[in-house]
């Protein structure tokens, strides 16, 4: 099972690695019908399949027809392959756009007027159960979250969109610094039981979350006492 590098082991993410172009000539010797797209989608039907212990360059050459030799014209090792995995599976998620979550922001202005709406809250509890439903649905995402920088555009996006919700908060400096560092070990720590804890026990335990960054918000909005 992949784990964490060792210490002292340096290794380059796939995201920050530039791969030199192939010689032309080469290129044309490459493997016919293989990309690193396919490869990529190839990688996570087996791993969702079989898992990661089982997880290999050979099985995934024998599933895809081809030598394992030739993967490597794609990607330079495994755990570049499983990188790329693991932010296609995070594509998955559909994180509010900034339109979207602006709405969001001026629905939770009208609702503390009593115009009702569900504003950031809501959004970043719908963000957080698509996170939950992303690693229920392929447990190998977990593992590899810890193992990897986790850097890919789908993980990005996620984050960002996590940024935007938290800034809509109004929260602040250390304040501010207190909710990402939570929402983000709340998501990061319910991998390993995702599976095993009911949907309704996540539910109730995010909600404990966004109410204790409700309360905190508010506190920071109330007027000070003269």
């Amino acid at each position: 099972m992949v784990t964490a590098a060792d210490p002292g082991e340096t290794r380059t993410s796939v995201w920050l690695a530039a791969r030199p172009a192939a010689p032309a000539r080469r290129r044309s010797e490459a493997p016919s019908g293989l990309d690193r797209d396919r490869i990529t989608a190839a990688s996570v039907r087996l791993l969702d399949a079989d898992g990661l212990a089982r997880f290999s360059m050979r099985r995934l050459a024998a599933g895809l027809g081809v030598t394992a030799m030739s993967l490597y014209w794609y990607v330079d090792t495994k755990q570049d392959l499983l990188e790329l995995a693991l932010d296609r599976v995070l594509g998955e998620l559909r994180p509010p756009t900034a339109a979207a979550e602006g709405a969001g922001e001026r629905a939770a202005e009208g609702a503390a007027e009593g115009g009702g709406g569900a504003g950031w809250p809501g959004q970043l509890q719908a963000l957080a159960r698509g996170y939950r439903r992303v690693v229920a649905d392929h447990p190998w995402v977990a593992p590899l979250t810890a193992a990897f920088p986790n850097i890919g555009p789908h993980a990005r996006a996620f984050d960002a969109a996590l940024q935007r919700l938290l800034d809509a908060t109004g929260l602040v400096d250390a304040a501010r610094t207190g909710a990402h560092l939570a929402v983000s070990q709340f998501l990061h720590g319910c991998g390993g039981t995702v599976r095993r804890a009911p949907e309704g026990d996540f539910c109730l335990a995010l909600d404990v979350l966004i109410s204790g960054i409700e309360a905190k918000a508010a506190a920071r909005r109330a007027p000070a006492r003269p």
